[in-house]
């Protein structure tokens, strides 16, 4: 067999590799885009999309008369593979490149039209019996079919990062029960603040996340309405009649996704605006998964000069120079990931609002920008949980010490001894280096059991005011002498 295939196009001719299931239009988007080495074959959910949208346009154009039933059959199947996850190896294009995501529906098109040339007993290249333009991308325009296609593969890839998202936050949820009695002060401003459990503070974190997984849900549903049909800017030209609204239910049929078609297929052809909302969704959890990496740092830091409340699970040495040390990795690495996001969220905005007149020819920076993020983000999720929350250890005793010398102790205490004798102790504590707890106990204003009853978790888990132990309090001052 000759080892090279020619094909044409207006511009000229080309020699293609004999096996390769794309064609010129591909090629010359492959010679054109030699930007990042990141080819569309990385985004499986991307390709399996542009099965759905071609054999749902298959379908359509054969029940409307516009495809041959014999030809429009043999695409429904290629299409079939693609939706199977094969042939991905086929979609050579770099995900950076121009022409509105020409190059992509092209590589699409010549895919199937030789998969189906093959399931005919044709060869690869004899177009006269199925063409990727005539035949594939009937009623077709890279224009309707590439945001499309971005926003199939969108939904499904926002679906898996919330199951992500969920993983994560049962990691933090399991250790906020683990946690729920151990006792450590809050802190404000990186100050002492007031005495809370370590279970409050993992509590917290898996609680942010959950409320993320619903602004993301609630996000993923603005990207249901599609332009399918609109063909070049949304005019539907070269289209049989009902052919927009007949394409759409297919899509919805084969994919199982919730698609509709957009109200104005003009102003859905150029806007952009549901990727900037998904984006800056994506950018609201990370700045906040970004403090959470952050929080988990402080807190282990030291060990012996830092906070030291937790230990993270050492991982791998952490210095070249320093024996012994070892560094908080899996936080980092997150906290990396999570600014690569934010960074995108602004070639997002850029990419959407360089849209002109009926297009948005930036849209695969766009495409690329969100995939790459849901991507990274996902590994990002169970690498943190796997490698490090579930890991995580806690320093009780290290805890309670620090919690018995911190001022801030002195703000639980105000409501059974007054503001002006706690006031009194956290001065003393300054001036002395006593402990507040100590201090509280030598003056006779509570007993230790009685601070602790103050300090219990379960209390804190319940806030108000304990009028039974306000009173034993009373007494006990009253007792002491210290009641005026």
């Amino acid at each position: 067999m000759p080892a090279t295939r020619r094909e044409h196009d207006f511009l000229g001719e080309l020699d293609i590799p004999a096996g390769a299931y794309y064609g010129i239009q591909t090629s010359r988007a492959v010679e054109n885009f030699q930007i990042s080495g990141i080819r569309i074959s990385s985004l499986p959910r991307f390709v399996q999309a542009f099965g759905y949208v071609k054999k749902a346009a298959a379908l359509a154009n054969m029940e409307l008369g516009a495809l041959p039933d014999e030809i429009g059959r043999y695409i429904c199947l290629a299409c079939d593979r693609l939706i199977a996850g094969e042939y991905a190896d086929q979609f050579p294009v770099d995900v950076f490149q121009g022409g509105a995501g020409t190059s992509c529906n092209m590589n699409a098109n010549e895919v199937i039209a030789n998969i189906a040339l093959e399931l005919m007993g044709r060869n690869k290249g004899e177009y006269q019996f199925c063409h990727p333009n005539n035949h594939v991308n009937c009623s077709q325009s890279t224009n309707d079919v590439y945001p499309t296609a971005i926003r199939l593969a969108l939904y499904t890839m926002l679906t898996d990062f919330m199951k992500d998202m969920e993983y994560l936050r049962d990691g933090f949820a399991l250790k906020a029960e683990e946690f729920r009695n151990v006792l450590k002060m809050g802190r404000t401003q990186m100050q002492d603040a007031v005495p809370m459990t370590l279970g409050m503070e993992f509590s917290a974190w898996a609680a942010t996340i959950s409320e993320d997984i619903r602004r993301v849900g609630e996000g993923r549903e603005q990207i249901s309405d599609i332009n399918m049909g609109a063909t070049a800017i949304g005019t539907g030209i070269n289209t049989p009649r009902g052919y927009a609204a007949l394409v759409t239910r297919r899509l919805a049929d084969l994919s199982g996704l919730p698609v509709f078609p957009a109200e104005n297929l003009v102003e859905a052809t150029f806007d952009a605006g549901a990727y900037v909302q998904i984006s800056g969704l994506l950018k609201r959890f990370v700045v906040k998964l970004s403090k959470i990496c952050n929080d988990l740092r402080l807190l282990s830091s030291g060990p012996c000069c830092g906070f030291n409340e937790i230990n993270l699970p050492p991982r791998q040495p952490g210095s070249s120079i320093m024996p012994g040390k070892v560094n908080p990795v899996i936080p980092e690495v997150v906290n990396q990931v999570c600014f690569d996001v934010i960074g995108k969220d602004v070639t997002i905005s850029m990419a959407a609002e360089a849209g002109q007149l009926e297009l948005n020819a930036m849209e695969p920076v766009i495409a690329y920008s969100l995939f790459s993020s849901l991507l990274h983000l996902g590994r990002a999720c169970h690498t943190l949980r796997d490698l490090c929350v579930d890991g995580i250890t806690a320093n009780a005793e290290r805890c309670a010490s620090m919690m018995k010398n911190a001022i801030g102790l002195v703000t639980a205490l105000t409501p059974y001894i007054g503001y002006e004798r706690c006031s009194a102790v956290a001065r003393e504590a300054l001036n002395s280096g006593a402990s507040v707890y100590d201090l509280v106990i030598r003056h006779g204003y509570m007993t230790g059991d009685q601070i602790d009853a103050v300090l219990s978790p379960d209390r804190m888990l319940q806030p108000g005011e304990d009028t039974e132990l306000k009173r034993e309090i009373e007494a006990h001052l009253k007792e002491k002498g210290l009641d005026g």
